[in-house]
């Protein structure tokens, strides 16, 4: 994918910015309820105590909560610019084969200015993660949110571009039947990477840094990073917790057995030297010393 620079530097100053202090509160209890229950120290402790299913089954529940997590948080921050409605329900799209054909098969120049019903029949749907209409503009942005794009493939990232946009076809529709009355005279579509690489601003995949321009709110992207940083620092101290629980003590209690007497061949008593150290017992005469110790690698040319 071809990396384009979003051109951050140049961007407008917008009349609505973030205020971390006064969003803090908002954002400690957001997190509170997305890592409090699944990622407790006791709840990580018993994941441990289960075996390795377990555990690798609450670290595979890490990303869903943290897409949670992001979605919740730019309602949040859009909330901040009163032009904009935030839109999480109801928002299964129709994708169609006749949109996804006009998509396929057509410059977007072609369809921009196309509306289908958002009542028509299909299989195949699209559910976005938010929609943002700014009612000012009367722009929709249909925003499908990663928290990281490493392992999608080109072909996978355009396919679901693809279904975007056939998708969005019927938002002025859906928006209008479904959501007050709401009027969008233009719809895009977005793919936010929480991870910040992969971008291509002109397809439609931006960083998360840039969510300032989604929302037209400054130091929205700065405030999502903090909080994503906040909320894997949570985990990582209930991991911490949860792990001590398993340390064993410094001091190994004596071996089973350890002052027990041991006698050689000729039934002389050998004191046993403790686990680990090399023993040598005296042999009959005529026999060679036998050396006990542990496997080494034999070193090069010595045979």
């Amino acid at each position: 994918m071809t990396t384009i620079l979003s051109g951050a530097p140049g961007a407008p100053a917008y009349p609505h910015a973030v205020d971390l202090d006064a969003l803090r509160p908002r954002f400690e209890a957001l997190i509170d309820e997305l890592s409090s229950q699944p990622f407790s120290a006791g709840a990580l402790s018993k994941a441990l105590a289960g075996g390795v299913s377990d555990a690798a089954t609450i670290l595979r529940a890490i990303p869903i909560q943290e897409g949670r997590l992001i979605e919740r948080c730019i309602g949040i921050i859009a909330d901040l610019n009163p032009d904009l409605v935030v839109l999480t329900q109801n928002l299964r799209l129709p994708v169609t084969k006749t949109a996804l054909e006009l998509v396929e098969k057509n410059d977007p120049k072609h369809f921009r200015s196309l509306t289908l019903d958002a009542d028509t029949g299909g299989r195949k749907t699209y559910t976005p993660d938010l929609i943002i209409v700014n009612r000012k503009a009367k722009l929709a942005h249909v925003i499908d949110v990663k928290r990281s794009l490493g392992s999608y493939e080109v072909s996978r990232i355009n396919e679901l571009k693809s279904r975007m946009l056939a998708a969005a076809l019927v938002v002025p529709d859906l928006l209008y039947r479904e959501h007050h009355r709401l009027v969008a005279e233009e719809v895009r579509v977005v793919i936010l990477n929480a991870e910040n690489q992969r971008s291509d601003i002109g397809g439609g995949v931006w960083p998360l840094t840039d969510l300032d321009h989604l929302v037209e709110v400054g130091g929205a992207g700065k405030a999502i990073g903090m909080l994503r940083e906040r909320f894997h620092g949570r985990i990582d101290e209930n991991w911490k917790l949860a792990r001590n629980v398993f340390v064993r003590p410094k001091e190994e209690p004596a071996r089973r057995g350890a002052s027990a007497d041991i006698t050689d061949a000729n039934g002389n008593e050998v004191c046993d030297s403790g686990a680990g150290s090399i023993t040598e017992v005296h042999q009959p005469a005529g026999r060679s010393q036998v050396r006990v110790g542990f496997a080494r690698i034999p070193r090069t040319g010595t045979g």
